[in-house]
């Protein structure tokens, strides 16, 4: 697991986004993939020496990642993953995205196949405030995490931390390592399917 407490990234950049800037090593090739405005792809090229692409849906994102000079394409990540090369990349990073893909399992697939690593962020549908919400109030949750009502949200597939674990041993993927949070603040392994906000995990195959 990684010390946050070393060299530690900007400050301005969401819990998930920080431990996967600790986590790549320096001088490696990055693709950021629903990089938004591009705060991880600047820290790691300001810091770490990182070459990073990014590829993003949102054309205003995109100007803003443009306007910033980081090197970034408009693309559908469900569609034009396709289009890279095996293993181009040292690490393919998919941020707070995979549960608003199409076939998240095609998606995880096409992450281990263009990086020769993958890290993966995504919030925790079993958190103990979503199970809550659905049985004391019998509504779809609006939490701190899942902070959109159920007709508004990006989110079409809903994951959580043990559902996630096994994607990855059906896909043959090694879970390098997994970092939880709660609160912003990083919590141990145990409980935190039920504990958790939101995971992130370093996989490879």
């Amino acid at each position: 697991m990684v010390d946050l407490g070393a060299e530690r990234p900007g400050p301005n950049l969401r819990p998930d986004l920080a431990v996967i800037a600790q986590a790549v090593k320096p001088g490696t090739r990055v693709l950021d993939i629903g990089c938004g405005d591009g705060a991880l792809m600047a820290e790691l090229a300001a810091n770490r020496e990182v070459d990073a692409r990014g590829l993003e849906i949102d054309p205003e994102q995109v100007e803003r990642c443009v306007a910033r000079g980081l090197p970034v394409v408009q693309g559908d990540a469900d569609r034009d993953l396709a289009d890279y090369p095996d293993k181009a990349f040292d690490y393919a990073i998919l941020s707070q995205t995979l549960q608003t893909a199409a076939r998240p399992d095609r998606m995880l697939e096409e992450l281990l196949r263009v990086g020769q690593k993958a890290f993966v962020s995504f919030p925790n549908f079993a958190h103990w405030r979503t199970r809550a919400a659905l049985m004391f109030g019998g509504r779809m949750p609006v939490t701190r995490a899942l902070p959109v009502s159920w007709y508004a949200t990006k989110n079409i597939h809903h994951v959580t931390i043990d559902d996630f674990r096994e994607l990855a041993r059906e896909k043959g993927a090694q879970i390098e390592n997994q970092w939880f949070f709660s609160d912003e603040a990083q919590i141990g392994a145990t409980g935190a399917n039920w504990r958790a906000e939101f995971a992130v995990f370093e996989l490879s195959r």
